[in-house]
């Protein structure tokens, strides 16, 4: 079992900048990738940037060179930086991680949310 804290949310002008993050606790050996999606009201949850174990990343396309993700692996945690913010940006973000290798399992966090005004 892992347990997922997220962190970090809350109410910024457009062309501001926010962190969140994303504590694990629990199994955390067993931690394959650690992921940031995010879901706007009356849309679909998205993709918005995952880290792996090894490091690598991947971030959706209209993300990309605006937000970051990195990790600390001493702290179990995951950042997610978000700069130059826009209105369209506005979405409860959620932390998903998942473990294991052949059988692979997701726990998700409560979210947090992040408002962009204009």
């Amino acid at each position: 079992q892992v347990q997922v804290v997220e962190s970090g949310g809350g109410l910024v002008q457009a062309g501001g900048s926010l962190r969140l993050s994303c504590a694990a606790s629990g199994s955390t050996f067993s931690i394959n990738s650690i992921g940031w999606y995010r879901q706007a009201p009356g849309k679909q949850r998205e993709l918005v940037a995952v880290i792996s174990s090894g490091g690598s990343t991947t971030y959706a396309g209209s993300m990309r060179g605006r937000f970051t993700i990195s990790r600390d692996n001493d702290k179990n945690t995951v950042y997610l930086q978000m700069n130059s913010l826009k209105p369209e940006d506005t979405a409860l973000y959620y932390c998903k991680i998942r473990t294991g290798i052949s059988a692979l399992q997701d726990y998700w966090g409560q979210g947090t949310q992040v408002t962009v005004s204009s």
